[in-house]
């Protein structure tokens, strides 16, 4: 088992995989991100998001203009007169020239709201989850940047010499920012790249982000 030091100041132990090789080697152990699964035929693509709430709020604005004008109609075909709102609203509409300063802000708030629909609709969305190779035709696996990037520096704080590290993921890029207090930065920063570059293979991604790292002295107190 491997002892990390984590964010609260408490040891954790981190998972160990033990492997038995075919020449008899029995027992032998290998740590998780030794470990990595066969790789599939092609590159996963990225998961849709459901747009839950774009579609609510688009849904719910539909429904109110809807009912308030069907509601007018109704009212209309009742005998009564029309609501105000919309007896000004035609007349704004017919009086008013098509460069009109207002005219002109309510086409472009329409068509940037439609815009952004289309934004939505085309685009997948769901950024922080990053989608991992696929050992099985039926399923399909992601892995959150955020647990990436723990992953990361849990790794990186077992090298010897580092004393904090900053992790940050993203999809097509690791960044990991290391403050050493002894031993030379060279051999710091080339031994992270080495046991940080096998991490990122153990991670199981589809698309591998290319690994930043970065190592400093720490800065002088006061």
């Amino acid at each position: 088992m491997t002892e990390s030091q984590g964010t609260d100041g408490a040891t954790e132990r981190l998972p160990v995989l033990e492997k038995t090789t075919g020449s008899g080697d029995y027992g032998q152990s290998s740590s998780a991100a030794d470990y990595e699964p066969p790789t599939p035929a092609g590159r996963e693509g990225r998961f849709w998001s459901a747009r839950r709430i774009p579609a609510a709020l688009t849904a719910l604005a539909v429904f109110v203009v809807a009912g308030f004008f069907l509601y007018d109609i109704v009212s209309v075909r009742a005998g009564r007169p029309g609501m105000r709102w919309r007896r000004e609203l035609a007349d704004q509409l017919a009086h008013r020239p098509l460069d009109d300063t207002w005219v002109l802000v309510g086409a472009g708030l329409v068509a940037v709201l439609g815009l952004w629909l289309l934004v939505l609709a085309a685009t997948p969305g769901l950024r922080p989850v990053l989608p991992m190779r696929r050992t099985h035709a039926d399923v399909r696996a992601g892995l959150h940047r955020d647990l990436a990037a723990l992953v990361l520096r849990d790794r990186a704080m077992e090298v010897s010499g580092v004393q904090s590290v900053r992790v940050r993921v993203r999809r097509r890029k690791a960044e990991v920012r290391a403050v050493s207090h002894f031993r030379d930065l060279d051999e710091v920063r080339a031994e992270l790249d080495a046991t940080l570059t096998e991490t990122v293979r153990g991670l199981g991604l589809s698309r591998k982000p290319a690994l930043s790292v970065r190592v400093r002295k720490p800065g002088r107190k006061g």
